[in-house]
């Protein structure tokens, strides 16, 4: 494993959840950390453990995405 492309992989995955694209919605956003969570996992990049951290992250922002759009705020 490249330390170097893990550290820029992770830089990109928390960069798209704290800070998605215009125009993505969270669903999209959610899509999109998903995928990229599982292909660093399948080059190897990060481990299983690593991984589901990224996707408790992921459904942590998209719950508390989804409670502002449906409640009101």
């Amino acid at each position: 494993m490249n330390d170097e492309q893990k550290k820029k992989a992770m830089d990109a995955w928390y960069k798209l959840l704290n800070e998605p694209e215009i125009r993505m919605d969270c669903e999209e956003q959610y899509d999109e950390l998903l995928k990229a969570a599982d292909e660093m996992e399948r080059t190897g990049l990060i481990n299983c453990k690593e991984w589901r951290q990224l996707v408790r992250e992921a459904g942590a922002a998209f719950s508390k995405a989804k409670e502002g759009v449906d409640g009101g705020t």
